[in-house]
């Protein structure tokens, strides 16, 4: 069954199941615990060491000696049965040990025979000071346990507090371990524990439901605004931006979303701006060409050799606008064919120079080219030649008469610098960071002769093909502007050495 769930929903019973089975299983464990684990043995030594202080030994030894005359075998069963009696009554075993030897004197249990090696396992446990204070000062208290046919023992021995060498016998106080699990041994406080467990559990997984809920908020609150926006923008709307919230995950596709939207927002606009652009480019020479073609079969032109050249010259320019559309399509796909090799790039600029230099002449403006050798660079010398004839001929068509262009080069940044400055009209600080655009033209600032707004685009293209890039700076309007162009030298294996 396929549940429509929200993914906020979805992660809140996620949480709440993993939280489940981490509850399961860690009751699972503690079950399993208190069900398997014996009891401690310090409740078993505690008895001991009573039943050892309540032992009559003094009283013991009057009535074992209170009838005389007495062999040392008489006195020796007297004292075994006053012993076994102790045993019986305080329902523990009671065996004599000898230490030097580890032989067994007595037992009240007879599982160990007389003279039966029996190894015993001492223990640093400390009784509380109540009990410890009921043994006389003259005898030390050990602990510890055995092993027999008959299982295991846990012991509490009494020795006289001298030299080990003048000691020979141990009492000892033995008593099965308590097999008593941990969950019998705290049965006498489960009626105390039981409210403030379920308390405790209560808080806890309310404490664990409100964490559940913000986490699962946290994550599907931003991708709720993505979602919402998301549809805005399938309808067209591309000026919606999410708030950069959440995980870092989140926040990075929210970041992400906003660039993109951000960059589909300017490129409809710089749409926009062409096909206004280009319908009236497209319009003046249609009209010219309509105009004088229209005047020549009527026969009204008073030029008709004048009025074809107008007709060419519009023709030419519409050519022109469309190879540079096709040169922008075929260098953003990837398509444009450029053929690298080391070329001599002050040539290229000396050529380019020398060939603008004509068109700077007739409009009054002085261009100044200054290129001396420079290492050879990696490129295709046609393209590279089409990038400086854009930003030479930019420079001399924005700069009115009795200015001037200077374009220089010089090595910098492992790669060769072409500058091209002039005092022209300049750019507005507002409209640099858009200059590159495609279809982009700052028409207030570049006067009435405006070109299709392809030039730069096509240019810089041209310049990140070749590992390069070009940079623009302006004070404003009226200042002038300089375009830099950085290309990489050639390494000495052929390649571009990349800055």
């Amino acid at each position: 069954m396929n549940l429509n769930l929200s993914l906020r929903t979805r992660l809140f019973l996620t949480y709440l199941f993993l939280l489940a089975v981490t509850v399961g299983v860690i009751a699972g464990a503690f079950v399993l615990l208190l069900n398997t684990r014996q009891a401690p043995p310090q409740q078993t030594y505690q008895r001991l060491a009573a039943v050892a202080q309540g032992v009559p030994l003094g009283q013991i030894l009057v009535e074992v000696t209170s009838e005389l005359p007495r062999t040392r075998a008489e006195m020796a069963l007297a004292l075994e049965n006053a012993l076994i009696n102790v045993a019986q009554e305080r329902n523990v075993r009671i065996l004599l040990l000898n230490i030097r030897t580890g032989a067994v004197v007595f037992d009240s249990a007879e599982t160990l025979q007389p003279g039966t090696p029996l190894l015993i396992d001492t223990e640093a446990y400390t009784i509380p000071a109540a009990i410890q204070r009921g043994f006389p000062s003259r005898v030390n208290a050990i602990f510890g346990r055995f092993e027999d046919p008959s299982g295991e023992w846990l012991f509490v021995g009494l020795l006289a507090n001298q030299p080990l060498r003048q000691t020979s016998v141990a009492l000892l106080f033995a008593d099965p371990p308590d097999n008593t699990s941990l969950q019998q041994a705290l049965a006498d406080f489960s009626g105390a524990l039981a409210l403030p467990l379920c308390q405790s559990a209560v808080v806890g997984l309310l404490v664990a439901l409100a964490l559940a809920t913000i986490g699962s908020r946290s994550v599907a609150l931003p991708l709720q605004h993505l979602a919402r926006a998301s549809a805005d923008v399938a309808k067209g709307n591309y000026e919606q931006r999410v708030p950069v919230i959440g995980p870092p995950e989140v926040r990075a596709v929210a970041d992400r979303f906003n660039y993109m939207t951000s960059q589909v927002q300017r490129t409809q606009q710089a749409q926009q701006d062409f096909l206004a652009n280009v319908s009236h480019d497209l319009k003046t020479p249609l009209t010219s060409i309509q105009g004088y073609a229209q005047a020549i079969v009527d026969g009204a032109a008073a030029d008709p050799v004048q009025a074809a050249s107008i007709i060419y010259e519009e023709a030419s320019r519409l050519n022109r606008m469309v190879a540079e559309l096709t040169d922008l399509a075929r260098l953003q796909a990837g398509r444009m064919s450029i053929q690298l090799q080391p070329v001599d790039i002050s040539q290229i600029i000396t050529a380019v120079g020398e060939r603008l230099s004509i068109v700077a002449r007739e409009k009054g403006v002085q261009l100044t080219v200054y290129a001396p050798p420079m290492p050879e660079v990696n490129g295709d010398g046609d393209r590279l030649a089409q990038v400086l004839t854009n930003l030479i001929s930019n420079a001399i068509k924005y700069t009115p008469s009795g200015g001037w262009v200077s374009v220089k080069a010089q090595v910098a940044d492992s790669g060769v610098e072409i500058i091209v400055q002039d005092n022209g009209i300049g750019i507005p600080p507002q409209e640099l960071p858009r200059i590159f655009e495609r279809f982009y033209q700052v028409d207030k600032a570049r006067g009435p002769e405006r070109g299709t707004g392809l030039g730069l685009a096509i240019a810089r293209e041209i310049a990140q093909a070749h590992g390069g890039r070009i940079d623009v700076v302006s004070a404003g309007r009226g200042k002038g502007a300089t375009f830099t162009l950085w290309l990489p030298v050639t390494a000495p294996n052929g390649s571009s050495a990349r800055h």
